[in-house]
């Protein structure tokens, strides 16, 4: 999987923005929150990303993932190489990671998007 596909995705959506955190990590983010985390300076290139709680349970044990450091108690998952997950997977893994940041919103910010 390619970062552009994945940024081309993420900016398609309502109220997505993009910015580079803590040196070569593209963030996606939705109301100023963020949703998913590229690790550009790593080789191969690694992810974070926010899951339902049994998304969290079911994924922290699949081979090449785990809870992500810092953000395992908000229910995120590293994975070890973007690679390792199908296109089609992860547009299913953004959408639901967006959605699950956008409901978390205030409900004004919500409808503003």
């Amino acid at each position: 999987m390619e970062i552009e596909i994945i940024r081309d995705h993420c900016l398609q959506k309502p109220g997505v923005t993009e910015g580079m955190k803590w040196g070569d990590h593209l963030t996606f983010m939705v109301g100023e929150k963020m949703f998913a985390i590229f690790g550009l300076d790593q080789t191969p290139v690694t992810a974070s990303f926010k899951v339902s709680d049994e998304g969290f349970e079911k994924m922290q044990h699949q081979s090449g993932m785990k809870a992500a450091p810092y953000l395992a108690r908000y229910k995120w998952i590293a994975v070890e190489d973007i690679g390792m997950i199908p296109e089609n997977k992860w547009r299913e893994i953004l959408d639901e990671s967006y959605q699950l940041v956008k409901q978390k919103l205030p409900k004004k910010m919500q409808q503003s998007l």
